[in-house]
């Protein structure tokens, strides 16, 4: 039997392995949106040995992910967010309120940055169902982030309101010759000014550029379109293999 690292997000479950050494192994992205949960049931590992999980889910399908978890794991962990871990400190308030996969992906983020860049601040950015950004100094301390739709939300949201856009297709160009183009270039476009513009807001209120480092299922189709940026797909997971690997079994 294994531990596993779980990241429960919107749209998609996401789990791997952790080895002897607590790094994650290979990553298995399981589409859960309007699925059967008997199927998804079905491409879980029989038994686990402690199952670590993050979600930001809807609280009937975190619930319905942990009863089925409950029949194989011999523990279940679930992570939250703290105001502190480690150097890094949290900028909100109330820590509760800010999404654990922000938190997490901060914690992978700034592990990375300590130890090839020491000194660096960061910037990180996900991709999902939504857009964050999270700007952390070079001490460690989250200053704050932001919140958009994502591009594909982008698309939805415009489709539901006008059903002659389509909510997929196209490709990205700087002046679109026809609607999908058209609506990508759109959509990706706010996306990229959103992170241009934090960047550029995070060297002019730190005095030096910050590390972009972006994640996330949608941070694929920026990726070319940011050449600056550290594509680490599975930031969250990495965090959450952090987490796992202090966390005391309560």
């Amino acid at each position: 039997m294994q531990r596993w690292v779980m990241d429960l997000g919107n749209t998609r479950l996401k789990i791997a392995p952790l080895d002897l050494d607590g790094r994650v192994g290979e990553t298995i992205a399981l589409e859960h949106r309007a699925a059967d949960l008997a199927a998804l049931a079905a491409r879980l590992p029989p038994r686990m040995e402690v199952a670590y999980l993050a979600s930001v889910a809807d609280e009937g399908l975190r619930v319905a992910l942990l009863d089925l978890l409950a029949a194989r794991c011999q523990r279940i962990s679930l992570a939250r967010t703290q105001r502190r871990w480690g150097e890094l400190r949290i900028a909100y308030g109330d820590p509760a309120r800010l999404g654990v996969d922000r938190f997490l992906a901060m914690i992978a983020a700034q592990h990375h940055a300590r130890r090839a860049h020491p000194g660096t601040p960061v910037l990180v950015c996900g991709i999902g169902t939504a857009l964050t950004l999270d700007l952390i100094d070079a001490k460690a301390r989250h200053l704050g982030g932001r919140i958009a739709p994502s591009p594909t939300l982008m698309r939805q949201a415009l489709n539901q309101q006008v059903a002659q856009l389509p909510p997929s297709g196209g490709r990205y160009v700087d002046f679109a010759v026809d609607t999908p183009d058209a609506l990508v270039s759109g959509c990706v476009g706010a996306a990229l000014g959103l992170i241009e513009r934090s960047l550029a807001d995070a060297q002019t209120r730190l005095g030096a550029a910050p590390i972009l480092y972006l994640h996330g299922g949608g941070g694929e189709e920026l990726r070319a379109l940011l050449p600056q940026a550290r594509w680490s797909p599975r930031l969250v997971l990495d965090g959450l293999a952090q987490w796992a690997a202090i966390e005391k079994p309560a």
